[in-house]
């Protein structure tokens, strides 16, 4: 793979340098090197280097190619790190914009949760005077500025709705899957060759949901998320058996939400369905990812596209009536007429709700060695199949609810979630905004403790599951210690 090498004479900043330089150049490596640094210092053939130095009164962006050009901006002594960072990547957008014409749609935003900023204004400043500020100091688009805000207005509203004083909110990891897709990097394991590791995870997942719920004593329980992987890997009996343990262990009565993912669909049978509902299951997915069928068999799902409509019927017929569906935009030879597709074959079974996820390329996932293997040319989400996407979800009569981004996404575009009045995903919320506590169990979790002050501290799960197994007694210290009195 080519490579972008950026040199700069302050380590402070090489996430943000390295995040937006990679928005421009996703097909390359962006390697940000210090002044010590003795690696080599030049961009592949065909690339610019790029070099960035701090004075006391300026910061100076230097682009070396065919041409060689420089902009600067000025700083001041007074400005904090914020401001200096914000100012450092509009002068490295600006430069790389007058480099190749090339725009972004999130500007220079390069976090994961962008409607966190919208959101501390909305209480008291006008949508003009959020625009105006989000406009300048992060060059987002009009698209996306509509967008954020609207998504934060929505978000406000149901967070105002829900108690989260003494609050927290459930995850529960099971890793294992049917297969592991090309894009997947998360913690997951193939069922079929770990079958026997099943009773001994569950055994200590039990034994860390005891303990923990001693830490969670006298707070509140908003919502449950049982993730993965995939839940409904494990078998019926094994699924009752995980939420029977669920209900004895915590305190349910007043959550607003039990989701279960059951995502694939060659994991759903009726019998697990009928646990679920047993259980009280207030909303699970069914995850196509893509309604074509060679895009399926492209991407390592072993189930077909009448897989699909048949097991989403299974599931309206067991009674469930909040069903979410994901899908991806970016897989590989997917255009528009393909996501055309796939939305037509949606809107005919009428989710409650619809999560358009961009493909984001993981280092952990089998889509990397891809790449190397047939280059990243046929792995193209724009902003025609994005609207394709988001006109499917309002004409279901959905509303984005809540909205994420991730690192090496296609486009630079986002993640978001549509939703009907009164079926958005609570949790999906609650995590996005930070405005509780995470307690996450299983392998390859984190939790997240969100202190009174705004502070955020997490601990994680080791992910490897003999290891989570054979270390159950640290993974729950590492809990007691995040969670005990400081």
């Amino acid at each position: 793979m080519d490579t972008i090498v950026v040199t700069v004479d302050n380590t402070g900043f090489d996430y943000d340098i390295h995040s937006l330089v990679k928005a421009f150049f996703p097909e390359c490596d962006v390697s940000v090197l210090g002044p010590d640094d003795e690696k080599d210092k030049s961009s592949s053939e065909g690339y610019p280097d790029i070099s960035i130095s701090f004075g006391e009164e300026e910061i100076l962006l230097t682009i070396m190619g065919d041409k060689t050009f420089g902009h600067k901006v000025e700083i001041s002594s007074d400005y904090d790190r914020t401001v200096i960072k914000n100012l450092l990547k509009r002068l490295i957008y600006t430069g790389l914009f007058g480099l190749t014409g090339k725009t972004l749609p999130w500007g220079t935003l390069t976090g994961i949760r962008p409607t966190k900023i919208p959101m501390q204004f909305l209480d008291d400043t006008s949508d003009e005077e959020i625009r105006e500020y989000m406009k300048e100091v992060y060059m987002l688009s009009d698209e996306k500025l509509d967008l954020c805000i609207d998504i934060a207005k929505r978000e406000h509203r149901i967070l105002k709705s829900i108690d989260n004083k003494d609050s927290y909110s459930l995850y529960i990891g099971i890793p294992f899957c049917p297969t592991r897709c090309l894009y997947c990097s998360f913690t997951s394991y193939p069922i079929a060759t770990c079958r026997d590791k099943v009773p001994g995870y569950l055994n200590a997942l039990f034994r860390e949901m005891d303990e923990v719920s001693k830490l969670c004593e006298g707070k509140h329980l908003n919502s449950v998320y049982i993730g993965g992987g995939t839940p409904t890997a494990l078998e019926a009996d094994e699924l009752d058996r995980l939420l029977s343990k669920l209900e004895s262990t915590f305190d349910l009565r007043n959550i607003r939400e039990l989701t279960v993912e059951a995502g694939r669909p060659d994991s759903i049978t009726a019998d697990k369905l009928r646990a679920l509902k047993k259980h009280n299951v207030t909303r699970i997915s069914v995850n196509p990812q893509s309604m074509n069928q060679k895009t399926l068999d492209d991407i390592g799902r072993l189930h077909s596209v009448e897989m699909i409509k048949d097991v989403f019927k299974m599931a309206r017929d067991e009674g469930f009536d909040n069903i979410n569906m994901d899908i991806i935009l970016g897989l590989p030879d997917e255009g528009p007429s393909e996501v055309s597709h796939t939305i037509e074959e949606i809107v005919k079974l009428s989710p409650d709700s619809l999560t358009v996820h961009s493909l984001a390329i993981k280092r952990a996932s089998k889509m990397a060695e891809w790449i190397q293997t047939n280059g990243i040319s046929t792995l193209n989400n724009t902003d025609e199949t994005m609207k394709i996407a988001s006109d499917g979800a309002y004409d279901m009569g959905m509303k984005p609810y809540y909205l994420y981004r991730q690192k090496n996404m296609s486009g630079n575009f986002e993640n978001v979630g549509y939703a009907r009045e009164g079926k958005e995903g609570i949790y999906n919320i609650l995590i996005m905004e930070e405005v509780e506590s995470i307690v996450a169990l299983g392998a390859g979790t984190v939790t997240k403790r969100v202190f009174g002050d705004g502070r955020i501290e997490r601990t994680d799960n080791v992910k490897d599951i003999d290891l989570y197994i054979n270390s159950i007694d640290d993974m729950i210290e590492r809990k007691i210690k995040l969670f005990g009195p400081r």
